[in-house]
């Protein structure tokens, strides 16, 4: 039985598109993380010859959104692999790990240094330089980081359209938590240039190093808010986060149009990875249905999920009695 991916954020009941694959994922995140290497380095140059701690929490910023896309490469490339006997439900759900890995990263790398350089420069002061290179860097880095943005965006408008969702609702469910990452990172990266160049500005037009100072620390704390939210959402996915209702209750209209079903008296439904599902669920099946006939019901209801939602890879269904039901006597010996 053939096996497609297809992302799993909520969609309609009536869902039945064509899977999409991990490659745009894959070309998004790489996108992203050659434009924050080349931006690391141009803003560290820039901090260095400007003096601008701002600048300097910028570079420190795009290198940790460097080794964040690095280790989302690493949870796309190691959740890949095909389930084997060690790892019988495969290895979805460690992308999950990398990707929180990936969110302290941010923390650690970009907020911490940004917070402390900026109280450093409130309290100690600094001699502005010449702004003139760091105002090109931003301009340079605004437009590359724009690129990497509008590649994750599309991705993200394609996969909303293709599902019949909004975008933003389908950017907060989705359990491809790498293409998230780098939009709201990249979303991050563009505030904080923004930041950098008012704190840049308002120290050239004062001559003081108040404002660069508040404009690092308040990238820290856009810093934060990005790692919480990432951190939070990989968190959930890693304890077990189920279908959204809407697609819970058409997983339960499907397994009731199969013949013999009666009932499903208990549903569940898990979230692996952005292609893969799994369902269990207790079913009552007719009283008179064979032994033969269950174990084709239970065939035909796996099917017609698979073809409804090609991002299910295992359905295991237990027959159980309803309520009511008596158990039968044992049988004398």
């Amino acid at each position: 039985m053939s096996e497609q991916p297809a992302s799993t954020a909520e969609q309609p009941a009536s869902a039945s598109d064509e899977p999409a694959g991990s490659g745009e994922s894959t070309s998004t995140v790489i996108v992203a993380a050659m434009a924050n290497l080349g931006i690391a380095v141009a803003k560290a140059v820039a901090g260095v010859i400007s003096g601008s701690s701002a600048m300097l929490s910028e570079a420190a910023h795009s290198v940790a959104d460097t080794v964040t896309e690095l280790l989302l490469l690493t949870s796309l490339k190691r959740s890949a692999k095909p389930a084997d006997e060690d790892h019988p439900l495969g290895h979805g759900p460690e992308r999950y790990i990398w990707a929180l890995l990936a969110a302290v990263a941010t923390f650690v790398g970009g907020a911490v240094f940004s917070v402390y350089d900026g109280i450093h420069t409130l309290t100690h002061g600094e001699d502005p330089g010449d702004p003139l290179v760091s105002y090109i860097v931003l301009g340079v880095a605004f437009l590359l980081e724009g690129y990497s943005l509008r590649t994750g965006v599309r991705q993200v408008r394609a996969e909303a359209a293709r599902l019949g969702a909004p975008a933003g609702r389908y950017l907060r469910l989705t359990p491809d938590t790498a293409v998230k990452a780098v939009v709201l990172e990249d979303t991050a990266a563009l505030a904080g240039l923004l930041l950098a160049a008012g704190g840049l500005l308002g120290g050239q037009l004062t001559g003081s190093g108040v404002w660069d100072g508040v404009a690092s620390v308040l990238i820290g704390v856009l810093l934060v808010y990005v790692a919480w939210v990432l951190g939070r959402s990989n968190a959930r996915l890693l304890i077990g986060r189920p279908l959204p209702e809407p697609m819970r209750e058409a997983v339960r209209e499907e397994i009731l149009t199969v013949p013999h079903i009666v009932d499903v008296l208990e549903l569940t439904t898990l979230i692996q990875g952005p292609a893969e599902i799994l369902i269990a669920a207790k079913v009552d099946f007719r009283d008179a249905s064979s032994a033969r006939q269950v174990e084709w019901a239970c065939e035909e209801a796996e099917e017609q999920l698979r073809e409804r939602f090609p991002a299910i890879r295992r359905v295991y269904l237990d027959p159980t009695p309803g309520l009511g039901q008596e158990r039968p006597a044992a049988s004398s010996r």
